[in-house]
């Protein structure tokens, strides 16, 4: 196709989440590698322009490059589709399903999909957790995860009951409700999605407790490993299981649905996400990379979905 297929095109970026400084790394890789292929995109931050914009400067689709509350959960994708402006990725029931940790899990979890055993805990009900009681539900080490939230904001590892109570007082500061998962111990994978179907498997690896916000963004000592080192039927497993976790939560066009995977063999789903991250370096332009694709016909054919729309 032609760029002119694709008209004016706004590449939205920044926002207000807590994950800005990243979306604003993906939108101008993003940005810059649709320029690159003749296309009149322009850099569009929530944060800076009112909305009603994309209709005043005759903006024809938006490719959503934003990370986190605003425009992962759903209400970017509501406030585009009031406009019927086109756009990038999954609707806002994907978006909503996928950014809600605890509803994603409970979907799972009735599909009969692997997940690790969870409790929810809420802001409101601090005082009324033992700490230690719980930790013996989940087998002893827990992960705790603010429910929406992204780029592991928030998390901590707790596996006394005082570093529980610490945990889950530093969650609530970024959510209401707070996931409380059984600790995997084991190697973590993460499987991307494009066009529905899954790319070559990840296998991540760092020093790290677990891969935390300085492992994604700020170390230099994390590995990749693709390929991932799994066999052909443990790598078709966990690409069919990705395809059904993403279908599962209404995930559509592309995204990432992140695994672990114990040491005594077992698979768990941790998280969807719908708009992962898309710099040069991220973990979608790698798997692409190793399908033959270059990060420009990457971001080229995700804007190409908004065509069907």
């Amino acid at each position: 196709m032609t760029p002119e297929a694709f008209g004016k095109v706004a590449v939205m970026l920044g926002g207000y989440s807590a994950e800005r400084e990243v979306s604003l790394k993906s939108g101008m890789a993003v940005l810059k590698a649709l320029v690159a292929k003749g296309i009149d995109a322009h850099a569009f931050d929530p944060a800076a322009h009112d909305l009603h914009e994309l209709i005043e400067e005759r903006y024809e689709r938006v490719f959503i490059a934003l990370h986190g509350r605003g425009g992962e959960d759903g209400s970017m994708q509501g406030a585009l589709e009031v406009l019927e402006m086109p756009y990038t990725g999954s609707g806002v029931l994907g978006c909503a399903l996928a950014m809600d940790k605890v509803r994603c899990k409970q979907i799972w979890h009735a599909l009969q999909l692997p997940t690790a055993p969870w409790r929810v805990v809420r802001a409101s009900e601090l005082d009324q957790v033992d700490g230690e009681i719980l930790l013996e539900e989940l087998g002893g080490r827990v992960i705790v995860k603010p429910a929406r939230e992204g780029s592991s904001i928030g998390m901590s590892i707790a596996d006394t009951a005082e570093r529980l109570t610490s945990a889950l007082k530093h969650a609530v500061q970024f959510d209401e409700q707070v996931l409380v998962e059984k600790w995997i111990k084991g190697k973590e994978y993460t499987i991307a999605l494009l066009d529905n179907n899954a790319l070559p498997v990840i296998r991540l690896e760092t020093p790290h407790e677990f891969y935390d916000f300085e492992a994604k963004y700020q170390a230099n000592d994390t590995l990749y490993h693709c390929p991932s080192g799994l066999d052909n039927d443990d790598e078709a497993y966990l690409k069919n299981l990705a395809e059904d976790a993403f279908k599962a939560v209404d995930g559509k066009g592309w995204g990432r649905i992140d695994v672990m995977r114990s040491n005594d063999g077992h698979w768990y789903l941790l998280e969807a996400n719908t708009v992962p991250g898309m710099t040069e370096k991220s973990l979608v332009p790698m798997a692409a990379k190793a399908s033959g694709i270059d990060f420009g016909e990457l971001v080229q054919r995700i804007l190409a979905q908004t065509l069907e729309q």
